[in-house]
């Protein structure tokens, strides 16, 4: 049997060497490229449809942001702060999220394509009705996110915590499972079909999905 786990390539961002310092607080476009914006705060947008590409976000806390149908390509967040920022009907591709604090981020009904989150909060996101493909969450905390009815193709989870998190309408063939910890998860039975996971979390889907084990 292949393990698609092993074989899945996620698409690093396609980012120029000459990247140029950016004030997003001076911004004039709902354009912006080839730059960086670092060590400030924005606080309180409200914007629809802003483009990103080619962009290196270092440092950056986004207080109560909205960017609905944001357009993230070719970009990178490292050490932000963007915990509660809606980027719902958003389109994502090749993007990186880095060592970030995303707590109750809003990803529902967003397009996300060759997208890793690595060493994140992700606690509480919500990624209902979300379309994710060729995605990559690696030693996250993902505890009581929202997956709600989302579609996944050649998704990876690697030491990640899980607890309480809803996979209810969410098909998860395919979907290694084994390298993460979770002591409750909210699913339907036909969404573990498919689904690698570990022994010993074997006999905790059988609980979840009300089978008694017999010692």
């Amino acid at each position: 049997m292949i393990d698609l786990s092993q074989k899945l390539k996620i698409q690093k961002p396609k980012m120029p060497s000459n990247l140029t310092p950016f004030d997003y607080n001076d911004r004039e476009d709902s354009y912006i490229n080839m730059a960086i914006i670092s060590d400030c705060s924005i606080s309180q947008e409200e914007v629809e449809k802003v483009r990103f590409e080619e962009v290196v976000f270092k440092n950056v806390t986004f207080l109560d942001g909205s960017f609905r149908f944001v357009q993230l390509t070719d970009v990178i967040f490292e050490r932000c702060d963007l915990s509660n920022v809606d980027f719902t009907d958003g389109i994502i591709h090749r993007v990186e999220f880095r060592d970030c604090k995303l707590l109750g981020l809003n990803l529902a009904d967003a397009t996300l394509r060759n997208v890793l989150f690595e060493n994140c909060n992700l606690n509480m996101g919500s990624f209902g009705y979300a379309d994710l493909k060729e995605m990559k969450f690696e030693n996250c905390s993902l505890r009581s996110a929202d997956f709600y009815e989302a579609k996944f193709n050649k998704l990876d989870f690697k030491d990640c915590d899980l607890d309480d998190v809803n996979f209810t309408g969410t098909t998860l063939s395919g979907v290694d499972l084994s390298t993460c910890t979770f002591n409750r998860l909210n699913l339907s039975l036909d969404s573990v079909a498919g689904c690698k996971v570990s022994a010993d979390q074997a006999i905790g889907f059988a609980r979840l999905l009300g089978l008694e084990i017999k010692e």
